[in-house]
């Protein structure tokens, strides 16, 4: 009775912790929502301005048309209002409405950041531990050169660098693009042509990506062996896998639950570039060509969607990081 009485108070805490997470987040988004519509509002010209074809008065009709003609104000409030009935606008460049666009890429670019963000973490966790339990060894300092060796490459350079050695030169996979040309497999044969060519943007996003990562696992992990669990548990005896993995690691990754709230949406927004010189249809080669045009309801729909990403993100790191340390106070 007891022990059902303990469980039905977590529970009840547990519920109100989200709650009060999730009420905080809402204003937070009406917030971010605002600032991006008044960065955009502010900005010199728009994709009107910038068509050298129109007339002043086609200009004109066009601007009173899109309701560019109105009060800043006015206009984010229409825009607000579409918004919370799921309408994001409607793309001048493309002419289709905004939703109906990012649906068709974001997708793929969840693809792509989903893989790169499970294989650079994989590989940060590994190379930290073995690099905080040898500490300074060799294996230590040859990981700290490669890691800032990968950390300086430029985004650009890396990609043409991969695009001329592997596809150029050896000619082992594709230049860009996520299907060859006219392609039109199914069923596993697809799914191998697509992971072809998300080789290169993947090894892109991994080296760019888990160098940082894993300078953040090691000095995690080496905290966590000085601790005095730590040398108490290797005083009872115990082997020190068990040491590693069953005491320090756990807690070694409670500050990376924080981190990894915002690692998804960082990784959309830093694949833009990769998309573009990979050709990969996702909504970063998206936001660089309405970028270049000026069309500004796609430009804020995806900066709205990556503010969206990291407050989702950060609001399930807290629910996670207070469900796995007890230390969290519910009230």
């Amino acid at each position: 009775m007891l022990a059902a009485d303990i469980t039905g108070r977590k529970f009840t805490a547990m519920r109100a912790f989200v709650l009060r997470r999730v009420l905080a987040a809402i204003p937070l988004l009406l917030g971010a929502s605002l600032l991006i519509f008044l960065v955009f509002a502010f900005t010199p010209g728009d994709f009107i301005d910038g068509n050298i074809n129109l007339t002043a008065q086609r200009a004109a009709e066009l601007k009173a048309l899109y309701g560019l003609d109105q009060p800043w104000w006015l206009r984010y409030l229409h825009w607000l209002e579409k918004l919370l009935h799921g309408d994001l606008g409607f793309s001048m460049q493309y002419q289709i409405p905004v939703t109906e666009l990012l649906g068709q890429y974001v997708f793929n670019s969840f693809l792509l950041a989903s893989v790169s963000m499970v294989l650079y973490w994989g590989i940060a966790l590994l190379t930290g531990v073995l690099a905080a339990v040898q500490p300074y060894s060799l294996f230590d300092r040859l990981l700290t050169l490669a890691v800032f060796a990968a950390m300086s490459f430029p985004v650009f350079f890396l990609c043409l660098l991969l695009i001329k050695w592997a596809a150029v030169d050896l000619g082992w996979l594709p230049v860009g693009g996520m299907l060859a040309t006219g392609s039109d497999t199914r069923g596993w044969a697809y799914v191998h042509e697509v992971a072809i060519h998300m080789v290169l943007p993947v090894i892109t996003l991994v080296m760019l990506q888990a160098g940082g990562l894993t300078r953040y696992f090691r000095a995690s992990m080496f905290e966590a062996l000085a601790m005095d669990f730590v040398r108490t548990a290797r005083a009872k005896g115990l082997k020190e896998r068990t040491v590693i993995f069953k005491h320090a690691l756990r807690n070694a990754l409670l500050p990376m639950i924080a981190l990894a709230g915002f690692e998804l949406p960082a990784l959309f927004s830093g694949a833009i570039i990769t998309e573009k010189l990979f050709n990969w249809p996702g909504v970063g080669h998206v936001h660089i060509d309405t970028l270049a045009a000026r069309d500004y309801p796609v430009l804020m729909a995806f900066t709205l969607f990556l503010a969206a990403l990291t407050i989702l993100g950060n609001l399930m790191a807290d629910i996670v990081y207070a469900c796995v340390d007890p230390r969290i106070r519910l009230r």
